[in-house]
């Protein structure tokens, strides 16, 4: 590895020094984010658009081109909204709906059970009750129904009188149920953004920008984006049939856009294109608190400060899904949609408990399934996938504890939960490069699985246990060349390096305007050389807090998530003040009233290695 001298460090706005390391603690190489080449086009970023080099760099690093950087730097709906039509079969769902609303037909909505199902529920049913109508929901237990619709749920909607069923975050693969719902004589329009085969159910309309014969190119949007652009061609529809007037004005949809971030976030597709701006606006909306439920949820959870997308992701997020995970699945839907100050309330204290119970039950069911994994993987070090399966884990916390698993062993994970039947439900996570939910979707059309499907990077399915073998063998066939391949290329994308002393606030501003940072636009991630770390320790079981230390002084407090029991844990809490080298994103961080700026630890490397 090449380490810098600290002096190399002083001016990295000027200098851009850059610390590459060939084997750290995680296995990876430090790469720096800037292709070669193409440091021209930062500097014509900063002398174009006004900005400070370091952002000019961030903003190259991530093929933003000189005349795209201020349109980037201020994410415009205006421009980044597409035509609605331009997704196939939305004018015929618009029109649907539009006249759903117009005859005041009984509808209802199924979802799913995260936080993307529960706030595209909670659009729509919005939007309808802002046309004086309203639209029963309806979310599957996690744990007794699984994902997606069934023929008995849709059975149970028909029953209840609903002759339009509106799926949102599934229903691209229900092909039985909704044929069954037609049978009944109710019409089914499909709103999701999963991957997809290629024939489509029978439904009245499937829009899904990943549909096999979509060229609109909104792919990224999560289902929340897939209703935002629904909604505003049904508004549309609606003014075509001259419904609004003086006595019904048509609803402000960017009222909403809160609810379109939150799910963009907690659904980690990718900020890019429209995601940004729908990000970047919405984070606007909720810093005004106008959602009762998110007022309630945020105050519930101590979140005072302006919301970010760490707030999305890892504060009010985790609250919402505690709902379909270990509670009542439908919670998170009702908090979103509703104004009762008294309900929303007593919905958001509910969420707030459970969120705390699963954290413990994770917790215990974390600590079975690395300790399986870990043997499974020293008994097959060739394995390309890391496995852990249990009689009776719960359902709702497989997903967390497979992602769990795949940050730690840097493989796709699957993580399995048997009942007495011999019925397992399972969840799997990935590493970029290694397409899961194909995987997935083949085990499917191969007859190893009852049911599966999701995208590339996380998937669930269902399966018989005699055809555990066969159905492991093919996944594991199937991306075995792909995981071989990301494993040569895993690398850490470093966008510069800096001392303790450069992170300030005035960096985090300039920063900002990047922004927002999620998935497909990473937070700015930066190298600290030769720092020294000083009072390391375990904090809140699994987690390892420290101080580090300049050569001129400088100080930043830093933690890493996660990592008691990880080689990066070891380096920090054995190092006892040697210098090492660390990688991670800068956080603002605020602590009984004292605001400052934190190092989010992601990798370390020893020098002297």
């Amino acid at each position: 590895m090449t380490a810098l001298e600290p002096e190399m460090l002083a001016s990295e706005e000027r200098k851009h020094a850059f610390l590459r390391v060939e084997n750290s603690a995680r296995g990876l190489r430090w790469t720096e984010r800037l292709p070669p080449g193409n440091e021209t086009t930062a500097i014509a970023i900063a002398q174009e658009s006004g900005v400070s080099e370091i952002v000019a760099r961030v903003l190259a690093g991530r093929g933003v081109g000189v005349k795209a950087a201020c349109d980037y730097l201020d994410p415009s709906l205006r421009t980044l909204m597409p035509d609605p039509s331009s997704l196939q079969g939305m004018d015929s769902a618009a029109e649907c709906m539009a006249q759903a609303i117009r005859d005041k037909r009984p509808m209802a909505i199924f979802g799913d059970y995260d936080v993307d199902g529960a706030a595209s529920v909670a659009l729509i049913r919005r939007f309808v009750a802002a046309h004086d109508h309203e639209a029963q929901f309806y979310i599957p237990d996690r744990a007794l129904e699984g994902y997606g619709p069934s023929v008995g749920a849709f059975e149970q909607l028909i029953d209840g009188g609903a002759s339009l069923i509106v799926t949102v975050d599934c229903g691209t693969l229900s092909h039985e149920p909704i044929a069954r719902a037609r049978a009944l004589g109710a019409e089914v329009l499909v709103l999701d953004h999963h991957q997809a085969d290629e024939n489509l159910p029978d439904a009245l309309a499937v829009v899904n920008p990943n549909r096999q014969d979509d060229v609109s190119g909104q792919g990224h949007l999560a289902a929340a984006g897939v209703v935002y652009l629904f909604l505003v061609a049904t508004l549309r529809a609606l003014r075509r049939a001259d419904w609004y007037g003086s006595n019904n004005a048509p609803p402000d949809l960017l009222q909403w856009l809160d609810l379109v971030a939150l799910a963009t976030v907690c659904d980690v597709v990718p900020l890019i294109g429209l995601n940004r701006a729908l990000v970047a606006k919405g984070l606007l909306v909720m810093q005004q608190r106008q959602n009762t439920g998110l007022r309630m949820l945020a105050d519930t959870a101590g979140l005072t400060s302006a919301p970010t997308t760490y707030h999305l992701g890892y504060v009010l997020g985790p609250r919402l899904n505690a709902g379909g995970r270990i509670g009542r699945s439908d919670l998170a839907a009702q908090l979103l949609s509703s104004e009762d100050e008294t309900q929303t309330a007593e919905i958001a204290t509910t969420l707030e408990g459970l969120n705390a119970e699963r954290r413990a039950m994770q917790e215990a069911l974390q600590e079975e399934a690395l300790s399986q994994t870990e043997a499974g993987l020293q008994a097959r070090p060739e394995a390309t996938i890391a496995l852990a399966q249990g009689e009776g884990w719960h359902k709702g916390l497989v997903g967390l504890v497979a992602a769990r698993l795949c940050e730690r062993f840097s493989l796709p994970a699957l993580v399995l939960s048997w009942d007495a039947s011999g019925i397992g439900s399972g969840s799997a996570r990935s590493i970029p490069g290694a397409d899961i939910g194909g995987a997935i979707r083949g085990a499917v059309a191969a007859g190893h699985l009852e049911r599966g499907g999701g995208h590339a990077m996380a998937a669930g399915f269902t399966l018989n246990r005699d055809k555990a073998e066969a159905f492991l063998e093919f996944v594991e066939d199937q991306i075995r060349n792909q995981v071989a391949q990301a494993r040569i290329e895993a690398q850490l994308k470093l966008d510069g390096a800096l001392m303790a002393s450069s992170a300030t606030t005035g960096l985090m501003d300039n920063l900002d305007r990047a922004g927002p940072f999620g998935a497909g636009n990473p937070q700015p991630r930066f190298a600290f050389a030769a720092h020294r770390c000083k009072f390391a320790k375990i904090v809140g079981e699994r987690h390892v807090r420290c101080s580090l230390m300049a050569s001129d002084g400088g100080r930043i407090d830093a933690i890493a998530f996660n990592s008691a029991g990880s080689e990066v844990g070891r380096i920090l809490l054995e190092s006892d003040g040697m210098p090492i080298h660390v990688a991670g994103y800068l956080r603002r961080s605020e602590w009984g009233g004292r605001k400052k700026i934190e190092l989010h630890i992601e990798d370390v490397a020893d020098p002297r290695a």
